[in-house]
Parts: C-alpha cells; structure tokens; sequence
C-alpha cells in the first residue's frame, strides 16, 4: 500500500495544493509480458515547495515525473495539476500545459550545438506567454558572462546551467528535473544544484528532482522515496544542509 501524503508545509505560502495524485499506476506492455512502472501511487506537492524523489533505478520514479510533467498519463487513478486533470487531458490540453506551466530539466543537457547560451535559451522565450529575458535566465544561474558561448565552449556543468535556464526563461510554475547530476562529478553537481535551489527560492518554482542519490534529498524540503512503484516513505527535511555540504 502506498502511504498517505505528507501533511503540507507550515509555510503559509506553500500550502496549495499544485500536483494531487491519487492511486496513479502505470502499466507497460511488453509483448506478453505486463511491466507495472506504478502501483497505486498517492502523492501531493505544494506550491513553492523542493520535493526530492529518491529511489534506485527502476522504482517508478521517471514515469512518476513523465506523468507530472504530461509527457505521458496513467493506467489507473487521477492526477490533477491545480484545477486540470493531467490523467483525462487531452493532447492540446498537455502541450499547452507543457508549454506554458512546465520547465524540464534532463540528465542530458539536449542544447542544440550551432546556437550559443543566449539563443538555446531564446528559444524557449520566443514561444512562452510571459517569459523573462534569456540575460535574465542565464543570470539566476550565474552564466551571463557565457552568453555567446557554444556549448561546445562550455564545461558539462556550465551547459547543464544553460539547460536549467532555458527550462525557467518561461517562468514555469513547476520545474521538473531528472537526475540533473546524474553525468556530473560531485563538484560540478553542487554548482547545479545551487542554480536549482537558487530558482527555488528566488521564483518560488515548485520544484521536483528526481535521483537516485540520497545525499541530494537533505537539501530540500521534502523527501518521498519510491520503491517497486509505490511511495515507501514520505518525510519532510528538519534541518535543511546547505548544498556545499552535501556528502557524496
């Protein structure tokens, strides 16, 4: 059985509700053979909040974030973002919701080498409602000084930076992220995570990072960990470590 979800945040600003999820599963077909990617998954985040989704390879925690972010919908069960219902959506109700209210974040950094910093980021701007500046987006994760750079010029740390803004140039209400770290040694992976923290607090982006490192979860607010598809713990963060602390 999956555990009820945690109770919301004292923080009077972080007490709406902006995922609900409510015995979600997934099933896969393989050929004869039936995969069950979630088993019965009830979750709510909150607005503002840093939720990490701790879990080994396999756990569900990816299709878990796919479902979220509308790249694909359950078997079973209701997933709600705010008012929509992401689990009955259809397509033109996805791609506006992820156009419009979702950022992603994935392991692979997926710039377009022919454009600099500033213009993968622009791409994103061109087609938003209210976007910021690409300057502004590569501000908040400290590389406007690199934004003429190709990624090509670019340390893998620096372009998974430029990814991170070009997933916040549209001012997302929710940023999603998918092992951000996972192709990162340890220092390069702190720098990361400081520019995620950094969206976090300065735009209040309701923010979930997925990984399978369980250091990354004492940064944040909250951990869920997932297991064989379902949610195993849901605890919040007491004390929170700063990110330059972090034991790897």
């Amino acid at each position: 059985m999956s555990r009820a979800p945690a109770s919301p945040p004292s923080d009077v600003h972080a007490r709406q509700v902006v995922f609900r999820v409510r015995g979600a599963t997934k099933v896969y077909p393989m050929g004869e053979v039936e995969v069950q990617a979630l088993r019965g998954i009830d979750l709510d985040l909150y607005a503002g909040e840093f939720t990490v989704l701790l879990g080994p390879s396999g756990s569900g925690k990816s299709t878990l974030l796919n479902i979220l972010g509308g790249l694909d919908q359950p078997t079973g069960g209701s997933v709600f973002y705010r008012e929509l219902e992401l689990s009955g959506a259809s397509n033109r109700q996805l791609t506006q919701f992820r156009r419009h209210a979702v950022g992603f974040v994935f392991q692979f950094y997926n710039l377009i080498p022919s454009l600099t910093a500033w213009e993968n980021v622009s791409l994103v701007t061109e087609v938003a409602s209210d976007p910021m500046s690409p300057l502004e987006a590569l501000r908040l994760v400290g590389l406007e000084d690199r934004r003429d750079h190709f990624p090509a010029q670019l340390s893998g740390g620096q372009q998974q930076r430029v990814a991170i803004a070009r997933a916040i140039a549209k001012r997302p209400d929710v940023l999603l992220c998918d092992e951000p770290t996972g192709a990162l040694d340890a220092l390069t992976g702190i720098t990361v995570l400081e520019a995620i923290q950094r969206i976090n607090t300065e735009l209040g982006t309701t923010t979930a990072v997925i990984t399978h490192n369980a250091a990354i979860g004492e940064m944040s607010d909250r951990v869920v960990t997932i297991r064989d598809g379902r949610v195993a713990e849901d605890r919040r963060v007491a004390v929170k470590t700063p990110v330059a602390e972090l034991r790897w």
